[in-house]
């Protein structure tokens, strides 16, 4: 859905603003794939309070991948095109395949290179600092190398996530998804604090009601983006259950679940890093052809969407009577279920190893015992693994809950339960594991 719904949005755009603005086409497509990607961000935050169903998030988590690549590959050729005053359809395309190929093998590769950097990573804040600037490298490289940086970042991060779980220490995790969380909140912060500081400017260079005229153009935009989605979301989720009754009858896909995804497609920070990232001035000296105009439009837009459908999806998912498919905590209680069971089997040949004390043994296998019974009588589990004081029982729980560990990422690996389960066991786990560093009350 990201490729193709990210590229229909931006032709249906560029030739809109190209005949009514009267500016070249390849200037259309630098604002059409601006305006093209939704903000997956804003959107997920929203559904997530509103418990919608685990397919919808899931759909959305998948095309955020994809689409901000996509778009901004394409505004790389709508620059160049702008730049040099030439376009050729067949080069476009195949060096927009040779740079998103490029893009996947150099993501990869600096990927596979961090996770074993990592492995041999054992201080917090050095691993952290690491995690953030892997990112850069991955972009630069790619730069570098002449292919895409941001899909480069984007397949960097996928593999990396996906290792995460197995390489880094729970106290890792622990000090670093605050600084991740700390400096996503930054990053997004600097984009609006930066449009906010040119729009005094850009509306100054502006002719004298050009700024309600681009208001009117904002909302024509909007409709014209909402029906794009609308029509590719439709067409994409029943066209197939048309031609084939029995995938529709193995995959129902419920009017008003669609009509959710393809209302949710508010426009954020990417396409705010794409309206800054426009040249100046062109090669020859001039300047960029309606560069003030998209800056202008590319907030309107953004706010529009942001207001628009930021402020009706509750009273639509309330309207649409979409209610939460409670999946997600039935794989997570089954999958918490699951790896306490595998750590309890193991109790017994890690103590064996360790040469555990009985004493020590029995409270731990106390301890699991417990929480099985209250998983199985659907009891919620507010009861971490308590701490016995003393270095043998530290080190047998350390192995124990490595088990766990490793029970729910193979459940993760298997597909029976998703990423945002695994993320929520596994701070379960990390935080009990950091509680058995802490020094015994006196």
């Amino acid at each position: 859905m990201a490729i193709v719904l990210v590229l229909l949005t931006m032709t249906a755009t560029a030739y809109l603003f190209h005949n009514v603005v009267g500016l070249p086409l390849a200037v259309g497509f630098v604002f059409g794939a601006i305006i093209s990607p939704p903000d997956a961000v804003a959107a997920l935050a929203v559904t997530q309070n509103l418990r919608v169903p685990r397919k919808i998030i899931v759909i959305l988590e998948g095309e955020s991948l994809i689409n901000d690549a996509t778009s901004f590959i394409s505004f790389r050729f709508a620059v160049a095109a702008v730049m040099t005053g030439t376009f050729s359809l067949g080069q476009a395309s195949s060096r927009f395949l040779f740079v998103a190929a490029g893009g996947v093998c150099v993501g990869l590769a600096v990927g596979w290179l961090a996770t074993q950097l990592q492995k041999r990573l054992d201080d917090p804040p050095v691993q952290t600092m690491f995690s953030l600037l892997t990112p850069y490298v991955a972009y630069f490289s790619g730069e570098k190398l002449h292919v895409s940086g941001i899909l480069a970042v984007v397949i960097a991060g996928i593999y990396y996530g996906w290792r995460a779980p197995r390489i880094l220490s729970g106290r890792m995790r622990l000090q670093a998804l605050p600084v991740w969380e700390m400096v996503t909140f930054i990053l997004n912060g600097i984009l609006f604090m930066l449009i906010g500081l040119q729009l005094p400017q850009v509306i100054d260079v502006l002719a004298p009601g050009t700024v309600t005229r681009v208001a009117w153009l904002a909302i024509v935009f909007v409709a014209v983006i909402v029906l794009v989605r609308f029509v590719w979301v439709f067409g994409a989720t029943y066209l197939p259950r048309l031609l084939s009754a029995t995938f529709r009858r193995k995959n129902p896909a419920p009017w008003q679940q669609t009509a959710l995804i393809a209302w949710i497609g508010m426009r954020g920070a990417d396409s705010l890093a794409g309206a800054l990232a426009i040249p100046f001035v062109l090669t020859n000296g001039q300047p960029f052809p309606g560069r003030e105009l998209i800056l202008l439009l590319t907030f309107c837009v953004i706010f529009a969407t942001l207001v628009l459908q930021g402020l009706t999806l509750t009273p639509l998912v309330h309207w649409l009577k979409i209610k939460d498919d409670r999946v997600t905590e039935k794989e997570e209680r089954l999958a918490r279920l699951k790896a306490n069971e595998a750590a309890l089997a193991r109790l017994e040949k890690i103590a064996s190893r360790k040469r555990a004390r009985p004493r020590t043994v029995e409270r731990l296998r106390s301890e699991y015992e417990d929480r099985i019974r209250q998983l199985r009588s659907e009891v919620p589990d507010e009861e971490s693994v308590s701490r016995l004081f003393s270095e043998d029982f530290e080190e047998l729980a350390r192995e124990v809950l490595q088990t766990e560990r490793d029970t729910v990422i193979q459940l993760r690996n298997e597909e029976a339960i998703n990423d945002q389960a695994l993320r929520r066991i596994q701070r379960d786990i990390d935080l009990a594991e950091a509680r058995l560093h802490r020094p015994a009350r006196r």
